[in-house]
């Protein structure tokens, strides 16, 4: 639940971007900075925050009627990640450890978030996945769950990182992987059409979860993805939101892998922020 105040403050940060580029009247902005705080008010101790967040994106979009407004930057990321791809596959393939080094690109995909960030280095955030510690590393019980699992579903998270994603799919090669992107656009989160726009489709089943949260949230996620999540013996989700969303399930099939991007993560997670994440919570606990 939403009950930290640290929350709200923000999602006031991330919608003032959004009012700030929306081609709306002052009266709008101003109506739709009470419909937040109401909802807020109403709701805090019931949604989640990515369902909170969904509810936001919602009310915004009936005074701005654009159902996508992070759509040229989403393009804008998957392009940028895409020029990447040929230097990160020699990374890959030069290095003595190509499962780890993929793991940790698709980590720093994760830095492509505009809710948490209005600027961010990509290349920098690379080069510190790739040299930094992880502050939770469960790579090696990931690998080897890996080997054994006949079914993998991989939660995608942010356009751009999809591309990560991707790359670390392939050096996977499993026989049987399923990807899965958000129901419709929702912050810069992919989507069908960017998993098509990247290639997605060559690499692994795609599939839509057909819920718009910016998150995971699985009894309110369309019928076939249920299905895979049943049947699924391994669970890859990145990124924070997904995190937020699965965390309360308890479900020990899950890895999750992320940047920790805010205060109330780190403090979950016992991390500091910024810090990069390989972690499944059944480990934590034996440990």
């Amino acid at each position: 639940m939403i009950s930290d105040h640290r929350c709200f403050f923000c999602f006031i940060r991330a919608f003032e971007k959004l009012i700030k580029k929306a081609n709306i009247s002052n009266e709008a902005k101003n109506s739709f900075t009470l419909d937040m705080i109401n909802l807020y008010r109403n709701q805090w101790d019931e949604l989640m925050s990515p369902e909170f967040s969904r509810e936001l994106h919602g009310i915004l979009r009936s005074y701005t009627h654009n159902p996508d407004p992070y759509r040229q930057e989403k393009k804008q990321n998957n392009d940028q990640a895409l020029a990447m791809i040929p230097d990160l596959e020699k990374i890959v393939e030069q290095s003595n450890d190509p499962f780890n080094t993929s793991l940790r690109l698709a980590i720093a995909g994760n830095i492509i978030d505009f809710a948490a960030h209005d600027n961010f280095n990509l290349k920098a955030t690379i080069d510190k996945a790739l040299t930094e510690e992880l502050a939770i590393d469960h790579t090696e019980q990931l690998k080897q769950k890996l080997k054994n699992a006949k079914l993998v579903l991989y939660l995608g998270d942010n356009a751009g990182e999809i591309v990560f994603d991707k790359l670390f799919i392939e050096t996977i090669k499993h026989h049987d992987l399923v990807y899965v992107v958000r129901g419709a656009p929702v912050i810069n989160d992919a989507t069908l059409e960017d998993a098509e726009y990247i290639g997605m489709k060559s690499t692994a089943i795609v599939i839509s979860n057909e819920y718009d949260a910016p998150s995971t949230i699985v009894h309110k996620s369309g019928k076939a993805f249920q299905e895979y999540f049943e049947k699924a013996d391994l669970i890859i989700s990145k990124g924070q939101g997904n995190l937020e969303g699965l965390l309360p399930l308890n479900d020990n099939r899950i890895f999750f892998l992320l940047m920790v991007k805010c205060n109330v993560i780190a403090e979950l997670l016992n991390v500091n922020k910024e810090s990069f994440v390989v972690y499944n919570a059944s480990i934590q606990i034996n440990n």
